[in-house]
């Protein structure tokens, strides 16, 4: 079937240009829908400043308390003071796994810092080491021989 046009042949060629104009806007048209962002745009948080607080000075406390199970073999105890200033001293006392106690004596201030003095009482002792060591026997096994060689 052949396909006659009314048109004299430059305003066919206009025609055409003007369709294929349409169809280029109507491409970037739906490209620039598409690369829309889709929903709410979100940015960064607004500041929430609340009522700054007020920095209070030091609390004076004392306090004190301590384990002696003579069934269990817990014996531990510490002690901590601080006056107005903010100086903290205190020692604390552990009974260790292998027979002997830990005294820490320690001071704190703002300052220095954390100080602490760490001293050990009495002697370890180990049990003695199984017959047979500990874990099972080492045993050496020759690496194989390289088949590059």
């Amino acid at each position: 079937m052949k396909v006659i046009y009314f048109f004299p042949t430059k305003l066919k060629n206009i025609a055409i240009k003007v369709v294929s104009f349409q169809f280029l806007v109507l491409c970037f048209v739906v490209t620039a829908a598409v690369a829309m962002p889709q929903g709410p745009s979100y940015g960064p948080p607004r500041p929430a400043y609340g009522p700054v607080e007020e920095i209070l000075p030091p609390q004076p406390f004392a306090y004190q308390y301590g384990v002696r199970d003579g069934l269990s073999g817990n014996d531990f105890d510490k002690t901590e003071v601080q006056d107005a200033g903010g100086n903290v001293e205190g020692s604390y006392r552990v009974n260790l796994p292998d027979g002997r106690v830990q005294i820490v004596t320690y001071h704190a201030d703002p300052g220095n810092g954390f100080v602490a003095d760490v001293k050990y009482e009495g002697t370890a002792v180990y049990p003695p080491e199984p017959a047979g060591g500990y874990g099972a026997p080492r045993v050496l096994v020759p690496a194989p021989p390289r088949p590059y060689a």
